[in-house]
């Protein structure tokens, strides 16, 4: 099952050498080590998690090495963003743009209530107008304005709200209240209100989808999908 949404006035490629600042916003896909920060189950900090990154050691990506946003970074010719957790998040650094996501959330907030604590999405979205306060300090806030309207976008949600909700166990909770046709429906209209409501609007390139469930990340001892 794969759903994708694509906004963008423009080629995206085109759109992304363009853009000044890049937010990433969503779970494991795209997470580049804010879980480090918190008290969660769901960490990717240790062995084997980065065997194949520069340095062999785990970063908190959920990969042997670079992740989705790292690729995209390379792409458009900028540094990678930091977690928007990390302590070296500050100045200049700021102006690159910073990764909110946090693996385990969904797009519902009951999603990955196993891992105890994440930066679910409307956490992750106050984050991002906390960070429009910090540049806007550093730059002002016209030039704050005009470097995020310009900004590409990415957010990778969905994965988790099948796999560690409505598939977590036989028979749950969420798969008895509702079926599978009409779950999927019901995630769309919520993922739509977050693009919606809470993104910026005025911003030439999003770049938003929706992974198909091949592409969670698996963590055995019956942890699950983060």
């Amino acid at each position: 099952m794969i759903f994708g949404l694509l906004f963008t006035s423009e080629n995206v490629g085109h759109q992304a050498e363009a853009a000044r600042e890049f937010f990433v916003f969503g779970d494991s896909l795209v997470d580049n080590g804010n879980n480090n920060y918190l008290a969660t189950t769901a960490r990717a900090d240790a062995y084997p998690y980065g065997i194949d990154y520069l340095t062999h050691r785990a970063t908190g990506r959920f990969s042997n090495g670079l992740n989705i946003p790292d690729l995209i970074s390379e792409q458009i010719g900028s540094e990678p963003t930091l977690p928007y957790l990390s302590p070296e998040l500050t100045g200049q650094r700021l102006l690159v743009g910073a990764n909110f996501a946090s693996a385990g959330i969904g797009i519902l907030n009951d999603t990955g209530v196993q891992f105890v604590n994440m930066i679910r999405i409307y956490q992750q979205l106050q984050y991002f107008r906390q960070y429009q306060e910090r540049v806007s300090a550093l730059i002002g806030p016209q030039q704050t304005q005009r470097l995020v309207n310009q900004a590409l976008v990415l957010m990778t949600l969905g994965g988790n709200d099948f796999v560690n909700n409505y598939y977590l166990v036989p028979f749950s909770a969420r798969s008895r209240q509702i079926a599978l046709p009409d779950y999927v429906v019901y995630i769309i209209s919520e993922y739509r209100k977050i693009l919606m409501v809470n993104l910026p609007h005025h911003s030439d390139s999003y770049f938003a989808p929706l992974p198909s469930l091949l592409c969670s990340t698996t963590i055995s001892k019956g942890i699950g999908t983060v």
